[in-house]
C-alpha cells in the first residue's frame, strides 16, 4: 500500500475524532466539516511520510485550521456593529439538520459552546485541545505560536473562565441547579402543573425589548401568567440549559450553540420568585457566563 492509500485510510478512521475536535473548537457543524475537509487537503498536500502519530498530527492540523477559522471570525464581527448584521453573520447553512446539531450540541454540553465562544481563538485552542482531547502543551504551542509555558498559561486561564466560580455555597447551588433543570424540563415536555409546582405564587417575569423582540410585556407577574407564556416558549426550550450567571444557576438559551438568551434566576425556599431574561447583546456580553457541573452541584446538595 502506497504512502497516500495509508493517509486515505488513517484519515477515514479519524474523521469522526477531527470532527469532533472541530466542533467543540468551532461549535458549529458546518464549520467542523469544513475545517476537517481543509484537514485533509493540507495533509494531503504534504503527506505523512515521516509522521509516527498520524491521528495526532491530523489533530493539530485540524487545530491550525480552526485557529485560523476563529481569528478570521472574531476579525469578521469586529467589523460589523448592528445586531441584525452579526445575527446574519453568525447564521448557519440552512441546509443543516437542526434537530441533528440540537443533538449535538447537547452531548457535548450546551452551556460549554456557549462559554467557549467567549473565549479567544488561542485560549479556546488550548484548552480543547489540552482538556478535552489530552493533546500535549508542546503541540498546542506550536499550533497558537506561543512557547509552552505561555500555552499553559492560555489554557489555565480558560479553564478558570469556563468553570467561573459559584457567589454561594455548594448546597445552595445544588438546590438551584435542580429548581432551574426542573423548570426547564417542564418547559420542553410543555408540563403546566410542573410548572406551577416550580414556580413561586408571586413570581415575576421580567424581558428586555430584544428579548421579547418586539412583543409581549416588559413583565408579567404570577405563576399561571407566567407558566402560560412560558409554555408558548417550548420551542426555544429546547434549546436552554442550566448554566453559572453570575455566580448563580441560570440558565443559557442558544440554538445551534449561539447564545440568544440568558435568564436570571432567583430562588427562594425551593421555588422560583424572579426571572430575568436578558436579550440586549450589550447587556449579554457583560454577564460572567460559566459551566455548571451537574454531577458535582447535586453531589454536594444530597
Amino acid at each position: 500500500m502506497n504512502d497516500q492509500a495509508v493517509l486515505v485510510e488513517h484519515f477515514s478512521r479519524s474523521r469522526d475524532h477531527l470532527r469532533s475536535v472541530a466542533y467543540r473548537m468551532l461549535g458549529s457543524v458546518d464549520e467542523a466539516e469544513d475545517a476537517v475537509q481543509e484537514a485533509w487537503l493540507r495533509a494531503h498536500r504534504v503527506g505523512a511520510d515521516a509522521v509516527v502519530n498520524v491521528t495526532g498530527w491530523l489533530t493539530t492540523i485540524v487545530g491550525r485550521v480552526c485557529l485560523d477559522m476563529l481569528r478570521s471570525r472574531r476579525r469578521r464581527n469586529e467589523e460589523f456593529t448592528e445586531t441584525t448584521e452579526l445575527e446574519l453573520l453568525g447564521g448557519h447553512n440552512e441546509a443543516t439538520d437542526p434537530e441533528r446539531e440540537a443533538v449535538l450540541a447537547d452531548s457535548v454540553g450546551l452551556a460549554l459552546l456557549v462559554v467557549l465562544d467567549r473565549l479567544g481563538p488561542a485560549e479556546r485552542i488550548a484548552f480543547v485541545l489540552h482538556d478535552l482531547f489530552a493533546v500535549p502543551f508542546d503541540e498546542i504551542a506550536e499550533i497558537v505560536e506561543r512557547s509552552p509555558s505561555t500555552t499553559k498559561k492560555l489554557a489555565s486561564r480558560a479553564r478558570h473562565r469556563v468553570h467561573g466560580a459559584a457567589s454561594v455555597p455548594a448546597a445552595d447551588l445544588g438546590l438551584q441547579w435542580k429548581v432551574v433543570d426542573a423548570f426547564l424540563a417542564a418547559s420542553r415536555a410543555g408540563d403546566l402543573d410542573a410548572l406551577l409546582g416550580v414556580l413561586a405564587p408571586d413570581v415575576i417575569r421580567r424581558a428586555d425589548l430584544t428579548a421579547l423582540r418586539g412583543d409581549g410585556q416588559t413583565e408579567v407577574r404570577g405563576a399561571r401568567a407566567v407558566a402560560t407564556e412560558t409554555l408558548t416558549n417550548s420551542g426555544l426550550a429546547r434549546f436552554a440549559r442550566p448554566a453559572l450567571v453570575n455566580g448563580v444557576i441560570g440558565a443559557v438559551v442558544a440554538p445551534r450553540g449561539q447564545l440568544t438568551l440568558v435568564l436570571e434566576v432567583v430562588i427562594d425556599g425551593g421555588q422560583i420568585t424572579a426571572i430575568n431574561v436578558v436579550g440586549d447583546p450589550a447587556r449579554l456580553r457583560r454577564l460572567h457566563l460559566a459551566v455548571a457541573e451537574p454531577t458535582s452541584v447535586l453531589l454536594a446538595h444530597d
